[in-house]
């Protein structure tokens, strides 16, 4: 087998440290063909849909990528922006946020970099891209607040499987979870405070969150209860009672049940039972994409006003907003403890490497190491 290295290889090259910020991903473009290459990589994922591979694949490829490809591309057709996809824009900045704050404190002795687990950039594109540049302390931060074998063990597996061809690896730290981080629960807080300030607060809050299988649940995996969590200690930070929000779960796919309540259910149902306005926020979205803004803002606020509801108030994800960005450099910096992580020294990368060379000059006479 042939290992992935590094051509023209220097061992003087100076070591950085890297932060690999990921998210789920996101077609190329809002096409047919775009979104079955897309979807055949994503729900052949055997974290995403556990159902036996043989049967699996006559599902997906005999029914789901003749139909689905369609109509989802319509969907991401109506948020599509000029520059991409939004989970890809809200992505980049966000990384760039990120890459920016850490400057400011080591200088160019970190790399920041972001990949997609489906689609484009690709993880092994971009840690290729990291080993290049010397990285050879990696941090990976998937943008997933709430664990879930679905997403954070997913991206792992993807990590883990891109190592196994390399020769070279580097030293690893995995950021799983962060449900009750208290920067990210005070980031949305603000957040939310702040849309109220602006737009006044509605009668209900309800907190929506990506669906899974129940018999995930049922198999021991923890993000409903996290879910739950991340609600629950928001709910506290904003003063709010039980009868002041609600935790729903969006998204479902399949004849099978999901978490429970449903969103869309929910909308239907709340106006008949006296609520007529309600704020809706999605905690587990890092990004504005898909999910938040074609199916929340435009598909369940049609479900609320067709109910009888008289106010419907999207609030949008943290996205690259100021507080969203501290709260993630902080949580970096806690996993990086115990790293040492060179600081803005007076020697660039350059004369450290010059440096390095006439060490070997001296060490190894006329050799190419």
């Amino acid at each position: 087998m042939k290992y992935k290295g590094s051509e023209n290889f220097s061992h003087n090259q100076p070591e950085r440290l890297g932060v690999l910020v990921t998210n789920l991903g996101t077609p190329d473009a809002p096409t047919t063909s775009a979104l079955r290459r897309y979807l055949a990589e994503f729900l052949w994922d055997p974290r995403v849909v556990e159902v036996p591979r043989p049967l699996w694949w006559l599902i997906l490829n005999g029914i789901i990528l003749r139909i689905r490809p369609k109509r989802s591309a319509e969907a991401y057709a109506s948020v599509w922006e000029a520059e991409g996809s939004p989970l890809l824009l809200h992505t980049a900045k966000q990384t760039e946020g990120i890459r920016e704050a850490l400057k400011q404190k080591y200088g160019q002795n970190v790399v920041v970099g972001f990949a997609m687990r489906y689609g484009n950039p690709s993880i092994s594109k971009v840690l290729d891209e990291m080993q290049k540049q010397g990285v050879r302390k990696l941090l990976v931060l998937p943008l997933y607040p709430q664990y879930s074998a679905s997403t954070s063990a997913s991206t792992f597996d993807a990590v883990a499987k891109d190592f196994t061809k390399r020769r070279w690896l580097p030293d690893l730290r995995f950021v799983s979870h962060y449900p009750d981080y208290p920067p990210y629960i005070e980031a949305m807080a603000c957040h939310i405070e702040a849309h109220w300030a602006n737009h006044g607060r509605k009668d209900k809050l309800i907190l929506s969150y990506h669906g899974v299988p129940l018999k995930y649940l049922l198999k021991g995996d923890p993000y409903h209860c996290e879910c739950h969590k991340t609600s629950r200690l928001l709910a506290e930070r904003l003063g709010l009672s039980s009868e002041d929000y609600m935790t729903t779960f969006q998204s479902r796919f399949g004849r099978e049940e999901w978490l429970k309540p449903y969103t869309d259910e929910t909308m239907k149902s709340l106006p008949g039972k006296g609520t007529k306005s309600v704020d809706v926020f999605c905690p587990g979205f890092s990004s504005d994409c898909l999910e938040t803004i074609e199916e929340i803002n435009e598909e369940n606020r049609e479900y609320f006003m067709e109910a009888g509801g008289e106010g419907f108030s999207y609030i949008p994800a943290l996205n690259a907003t100021p507080g969203h960005i501290e709260a993630l450099v902080q949580l970096i910096e806690d996993n990086l403890a115990g790293w040492q992580i060179p600081t803005n020294a007076p020697e660039s990368l350059a004369e450290r490497q010059k440096r390095a060379d006439q060490q070997k000059e001296r060490t190894y006479p006329g050799r190419s190491l």
